[in-house]
């Protein structure tokens, strides 16, 4: 048996199907598992819900609270549960429901849901108990379905391993030599009847070109270009977390709509009602775990490429940056620093001759360093240590779900960076294994969606297991934060990854969508898959300004448009409409392979591209103030920070799937520019092409150009002016935006004079956050949050009294108040009035 087999997933002769029924009689005998059903009823009920003993297996329906609602299903003898850590521990509290029978139905009524079961075939709907509007339902001829499939342990051939090189790095691989049978498990299908005119979201950022999910089939599993979040949004109100390990299905079509785990003990989804699309994040979260503050330093500009190469070049570029005087917090140090084998965590002497003062030279540039650490070491010392304490997942991983050798990975990476001042970690390739990333069998193109998810599952499942075979990212985070956490409080831990999963967000995950290639069609799907990632309520993504790959070849993944890269009109203008749309995500991060990303690569001041590179990075970092108070929001509130048009205008259906447009927070109307209006491929001049696009202004809201002033009414398209320098971007009028002043990084921040901007039009409010910026004193209570609220009528901006304070916090602020009247307010105007904050309430007549 070749190595090929691995990636054609051949597991056919393993797998047959039953039916739930012959397991169901066979396993009667330890009824005694379950609460005992009361004559005739076939069901039990329980503290928080029901217990039903179904024809074909056994179900439970429980209030987690009065709007959460958990559906278990299984076809065993006793509910054994998925073996995830993708919710939260929390303590079981009581939730008061009441139970009603009526014509073969049962219902379960907490103060704010209502659970209908159909006693025939078991199917559930739920209802907003307050307004008695159908919320989901599932189908009522066929809920669930079960197929028993078989666990196998794959053996591998020690005599056939060899080391292959990959664009995703050199990988160790081995002929399968058998697969043994070591137990049993199930594929489930859960059937769902969504509702006329609902839209849906999330599942993660993938490759295909959709937002809204309606009508579509999704293959879900982790590979690079696919994140995998098992979590639904929907505008009716409501949102479902499937809490199982394996690779999913999603689909919805006429010939049936469901969720399908591929391999799971049982089915576990939890059933969140949020009335809003933000309340169903709260939900989530509440299941899941909060998402943590990142230092402040992550969000301004993050440069990186493929690859600085020595400690001098580190230097010398953050050197220029300063020099040039154009901001920057974070420069990256990718893959292969080290000097043998792959993914060591030990950096070559002879190019970085002295980790630690690499990390105190950055520093000593207001600079922080980020560096890239790999989990499948390959041919090194490292290889060796974890293989002998029995760390090793089949040959080439560590063992991510086992804490000691998690606990090991860390000592690695506390030896050689941690401990030595580096300050934030880039987790690549934790999927942790590509099957389709070696090879491109015959027809295989960038559209193989459901090819590449059998290959790339089956390899997965084969050294991870099917259970947990989506699972690695999560438990991989967990160790890299719980053991920097239990090392220090004084760092925050910031973790950039490739992989995702529910759950993942509260420990300091921010996932990039992976290896992408450089296309205006690329670009204009990036922007759909970050929309619905962050529609999980996983809050923190990011992309490759200017994406991965720029170049094209001969594999389906190498398909970039400019094989010049930089010296290719046509990408410098590629490269500033992505810099203009990567300013306004949570992080703002330029990297990628080919050709380099500095700022100067592409011109020099004066020169339409780099003069348009810079402004975009000033007002990144003039809206510094905003950007980390939304964070603050992110972390208190369970906010969205860059959102889906439907978080904010649900109710307006011409919304539910721009793909185009998004807000970033609650103030601006972001609308990138994703086809050439100056340059084709190849430095060719365009002809004729107007430098506008059209931009749908949501209802339920009135709108100013940022750049002009113009003022709008919501409900319309318009015409937006798009020269290179501007992308298109409207205000939303009823807003309170804080700006600073430009500054070359966030350190210089506190202490500065901040430009209030109110747009006005209708009232608004606006909290103010602020803290250290590093280190966990936020848990404790050390923040300041100041309410600014304007009342639109009288024209007063109020400032609410301060409330909690921290370390170095500036007790009297400065701060000046600007009315956008039309004109351009971009934070540096001079005018407005000035008015002196000492911590108690103040009223500014404007």
């Amino acid at each position: 048996m070749d190595f090929k087999e691995i990636n054609q997933g051949k597991r056919s002769k393993f797998r047959y199907s039953v039916s739930c029924k012959g397991v169901f009689v066979a396993c009667m005998a330890l009824m005694c598992h379950f609460p005992v059903m009361a004559e005739g009823e076939g069901y039990a009920v329980q503290r928080n819900g029901v217990h039903f003993q179904t024809p074909e297996g056994r179900m439970r329906v429980e209030f987690v609270r009065p709007d959460i609602v958990r559906v278990r299903y299984t076809c065993e003898p006793a509910f054994l549960g998925n073996g995830t850590i993708v919710c939260t521990g929390r303590e079981e509290e009581k939730v008061p429901f009441r139970l009603q029978r009526e014509n073969g139905r049962l219902s379960l009524r907490s103060d704010s849901l209502e659970v209908w079961v159909d006693l025939g075939s078991y199917a559930l709907t739920y209802k907003d108990r307050r307004t008695g509007r159908t919320l989901l339902s599932e189908n009522p001829q066929r809920p669930r379905e079960a197929e028993q499939t078989y666990r196998e342990n794959v053996v591998y051939d020690p005599q056939s391993k060899r080391i292959v090189k990959t664009a995703d790095g050199e990988k160790e691989v081995m002929d399968v030599l058998r697969r043994d049978t070591v137990g049993r498990s199930w594929k489930f299908r859960n059937h769902f009847r969504w509702a006329q005119g609902e839209a849906l979201y999330g599942l993660g950022c993938h490759m295909e070109d959709y937002l809204d999910l309606r009508g579509k089939t999704m293959y879900l599993c982790q590979h690079n270009l696919k994140e995998m979040v098992p979590v639904l949004n929907s505008t009716a109100g409501y949102g479902l977390l499937f809490d199982a390990g394996c690779g999913m299905v999603y689909q919805d079509a006429p010939e049936g709509s469901f969720v399908e785990l591929e391999a799971a003990n049982e089915v576990d989804y939890y059933f969140m009602k949020g009335c809003t699309m933000d309340k169903v994040v709260a939900q989530y979260r509440y299941l899941t775990g909060q998402s943590p503050m990142f230092p402040r330093y992550m969000f301004g500009y993050i440069q990186s490429k493929e690859r600085y190469r020595s400690s001098e070049e580190l230097v010398d570029v953050a050197e220029e940056y300063r020099r040039r005087q154009v901001p920057m917090d974070v420069i990256v140090q990718d893959w292969n620093y080290w000097p043998q084998g792959w993914g060591y965590m030990k950096m070559d002497r002879r190019f970085y001759p002295d980790p630690r003062h690499l990390a105190d030279s950055l520093h000593a540039l207001d600079a922080k360093l980020m560096v890239s650490i790999w989990p499948n070491p390959t041919n090194c010392p490292q290889t060796k240590d974890f293989a002998e304490r029995g760390f090793m997942l089949g040959h080439s991983v560590y063992d991510a779900f086992n804490p000691l050798a998690r606990a090991r990975y860390w000592d690695y990476a506390n030896e050689e960076f941690f401990g030595n001042g580096f300050d934030a970690w880039w987790c690549d390739c934790t999927e942790p294994l590509d099957a389709d990333w070696r090879a491109m069998p015959e027809g295989y193109g960038w559209d193989s969606h459901e090819e590449r998810w059998k290959g790339n599952l089956a390899l997965l499942d084969a050294v991870l297991g099917a259970e947990r075979s989506c699972l690695f990212s999560l438990y991989h985070s967990k160790g890299l934060y719980e053991n920097q956490r239990a090392t220090t409080d004084r760092k925050r831990v910031v973790n950039l990854t490739r992989s995702s999963y529910a759950g993942q967000q509260r420990y300091a995950t921010i996932t990039w969508n992976g290896d992408t290639h450089a296309s205006w069609k690329s670009f204009s799907q990036q922007i759909p898959q970050g929309l619905n990632f962050m529609a999980t309520g996983c809050p923190y993504w990011t992309v490759d300004i200017g994406s991965f790959f720029t170049r094209g070849g001969r594999e389906w993944f190498r398909a970039g448009d400019f094989d010049r890269g930089v010296d290719d009109m046509g990408y410098r203008e590629y490269y500033v409409r992505m810099l203009q749309y990567g300013a306004f995500l949570p992080l703002f991060r330029s990297h990628g392979t080919d050709t380099p990303r500095e700022i100067w690569r592409f011109g020099e001041p004066g020169e339409p591209f780099y003069d348009s590179i810079l402004r975009m990075i000033h007002l990144r970092y003039r809206l510094i103030p905003y950007i980390y108070s939304l964070a603050g929001k992110v972390t208190q509130e369970d906010y969205t920070m860059s959102r889906l048009l439907a978080f904010d205008f649900a109710e307006d259906a011409r919304v539910h799937d721009i793909k185009d447009e998004f807000m970033f927070g609650p103030a601006f109307l972001v609308c990138p520019v994703t086809r050439p209006m100056y340059y084709d491929k190849g430095s060719v001049t365009l002809q004729d092409v107007a430098k506008s696009r059209t931009v749908y202004l949501p209802e339920g809201a009135d709108w100013m150009d940022f750049w002009t002033g113009k003022k709008y009414e919501g409900g319309r398209e318009v015409t937006a002016d798009a020269p290179i320098d501007k992308i298109p971007l409207f205000v939303r009028q009823g807003s309170i935006v804080p700006m600073g002043p430009v500054v070359q990084h966030t350190g210089e921040l506190p202490g500065k004079e901040l430009t209030i901007v109110v747009y006005p039009g209708r009232d608004a409010r606006f909290v103010l956050y602020e803290d250290e910026g590093d280190n966990y004193d936020y848990e404790q209570g050390c923040f300041s949050t100041i309410e600014l609220q304007w009342n639109d009528k009288r024209r007063v901006l109020t400032f609410g009294e301060r409330r909690g304070g921290f370390e170095g916090m500036e007790k009297t602020r400065r701060f000046r108040v600007v009315v956008a009247d039309g004109t351009e307010a971009l934070g540096e105007r001079t005018d407005g009035k000035l008015v002196r904050y000492e911590g108690k309430e103040l009223k500014c007549r404007l």
